[in-house]
């Protein structure tokens, strides 16, 4: 069986519309959803409903946490707190409904689901270090978790001595013995210098992982968010990839 792994697709219509039809190009009929759908972008509530349309599990990210009042989004920079403002304005109770029956996590057989890192999924922990994957690792039962969160497709693998190791998200077959942290990388918001949307494809019988770019039309995410009055930087980056 394959499944596609999405995650951060905040709010960017475009790309996430652009990563399913890759997914039905692809063959692949299952789609799991790991947070953000919202915030940043111009298109939270089309998002959200083709997200609950396409998604067989959908997971609670920071801004969903946020936009339903159960974080502050004081420690957010500037840019991140008027798009978060925005978003909140344009949710009704129905997108509401939508992410208050979004999971924090979810296990497939030894593969955990999570947006942030299984150590304390609620406290959104960023695995951007061998020591943060160290933890991550210390408060995993399953032999795989897949995550996003940091936008940075990654893998880290557990070794049996010292820190793990830390790659760039690339293709390959884990090891049965092995145990790994895999960031899917991000829908909507790259920040690994690639601008194309990124998404990734597990295959369960052949254990391999599969790491997706899709292009998608950025002038018109942009434009729609210039409408929207975004802050500049949250537009510029699309392009940029970071």
């Amino acid at each position: 069986m394959k499944y596609a792994l999405l995650s951060d697709i905040h709010g960017n219509l475009e790309a996430l519309q652009a990563v399913l039809r890759d997914t039905e190009a692809q063959g692949v009929g299952t789609i799991h959803c790991l947070g953000d759908v919202i915030g940043y972008g111009a298109d939270p509530i089309a998002c959200l409903e083709l997200v609950q349309q396409h998604c067989d599990v959908k997971l609670m990210g920071n801004h969903e946490y946020a936009a339903i009042g159960l974080s502050s989004t004081e420690h957010y920079n500037e840019a991140a707190q008027v798009a978060t403002d925005w978003t909140r304005k344009q949710l009704t109770d129905h997108e509401l409904d939508i992410i208050n029956g979004f999971e924090m996590k979810h296990t497939i057989d030894d593969v955990l689901l999570v947006h942030s890192s299984p150590y304390d999924p609620d406290r959104w922990h960023y695995i951007l270090t061998p020591a943060a994957a160290a933890q991550a690792f210390a408060n995993l039962d399953e032999r795989i978790c897949f995550f996003g969160h940091s936008h940075l497709p990654q893998i880290y693998a557990e070794q049996d001595e010292g820190l793990p190791r830390c790659q760039a998200g690339h293709d390959f077959l884990p090891d049965e013995e092995g145990r790994y942290l895999i960031n899917v990388g991000s829908v909507g918001q790259p920040r690994d210098e690639d601008p194309r949307a990124c998404y990734l494809v597990f295959d369960t019988e052949e254990s391999e992982v599969n790491y997706h770019r899709v292009e998608y039309d950025i002038e018109m995410t942009q434009r729609k968010m210039a409408r929207a009055s975004m802050p500049q930087m949250l537009i510029s980056r699309l392009r940029l990839g970071r």
